[in-house]
């Protein structure tokens, strides 16, 4: 099958692996909302920001395909460089829809293996990211449980679209859900990971003091 690419993206499809980025389009007041009700928008929007780099120091050099699903518009000139990164709007009605319609993109790129991850994780890794793709070698499926209960990756060789439909996004129950949908399946489990979304998920973590001491101080 021959991989489209659209002309006003710089970056050139071309291997058999697939990183899906979902990122939220910074802006203040409308991301990090649950986090920003105790820190404030400003703080919230600079954390998200400080996320959004880390994903993309994560990901730069991994050896695979990578593509950047904006949820508003597409920005050409961001930290994800193009020559780095595809570029693409995300299409859906809620999560569930967006996430199944990059899926589809992908596979109809020609790809084998895809994953796909948010970008508001800051304990994530290269090296998770190198051995969810490895693991789909004698998997058909890879997931990377979330600490509250969610998942914060999912990787697949073959769609299915019963991972997407009926999931209660945002609820402690989705990984749970996602793993029933998952139980006739060959399927690996990665480490923990906690995502930044509330207060309590970075209260004590180091190297979210300064953004904290910022609101203190105010």
């Amino acid at each position: 099958m021959q991989r489209k690419c659209m002309l006003h993206n710089y970056y050139k499809l071309r291997k058999d692996n697939l990183l899906l980025i979902f990122t939220r389009n910074p802006e203040l007041g409308k991301c990090k909302t649950r986090l920003a009700a105790v820190i404030g928008d400003e703080s919230a929007l600079e954390i998200y920001e400080f996320l959004l780099a880390r994903t993309a120091e994560i990901t730069k050099d991994l050896k695979a395909d990578k593509a950047v699903f904006y949820s508003k518009t597409v920005v050409d000139q961001d930290l994800w460089d193009s020559r780095d990164y595809y570029k693409k709007q995300q299409e859906g009605q809620d999560l569930g829809e967006r996430m199944l319609n990059a899926f589809k993109w992908g596979f109809e790129q020609g790809y084998q293996k895809i994953l796909i991850i948010g970008s508001d994780l800051y304990d994530l890794s290269s090296k998770d990211l190198d051995e969810a793709f490895e693991t789909l070698d004698n998997n058909s499926f890879v997931v990377g449980p979330a600490s509250d209960g969610g998942y914060y990756l999912l990787g697949m060789k073959k769609l299915k679209k019963e991972l997407f439909q009926d999931k209660p996004w945002g609820k402690e129950s989705v990984l749970e859900d996602t793993l029933y949908d998952l139980q006739d399946e060959t399927v690996h489990l990665l480490e923990v990971r906690n995502d930044v979304d509330r207060y309590e998920d970075i209260k004590d973590i180091d190297v979210f003091q300064k953004f904290l001491k910022k609101t203190h101080d105010q």
